[in-house]
């Protein structure tokens, strides 16, 4: 099974998206960054895929909403991560 697309909203200066990051490279999973502070027309997009939600990072596994760092880090906790990349277990 292939690792589906995943997809990080940022901003340069974000120790919450530093850790989402950290915890997808202790994965060995690469993810697509956009940041909205670079790119501000990303930031209306970010806004329609999240349901409104303003902080940073929301990240998207696939078409799925994962939320933001917190979302993600509890979702791993939780062994729901690692079936989302494709995998059986934790790297």
């Amino acid at each position: 099974m292939s690792t589906p697309d995943i997809v990080m909203y940022s901003t340069q200066l974000c120790p919450y998206c530093d850790r989402a990051r950290m915890l997808f490279e202790r994965k060995q999973v690469a993810i697509q960054e956009i940041k909205i502070d670079e790119h501000p027309e990303q930031r209306e997009l970010m806004l329609q895929r999240s349901g409104g939600r303003r902080t940073v990072p929301q990240i998207f596994i696939g078409d799925r909403h994962i939320g933001g760092f917190d979302d993600l880090a509890a979702l791993d906790r939780q062994g729901g991560l690692d079936p989302l990349l494709g995998r059986t277990s934790s790297v």
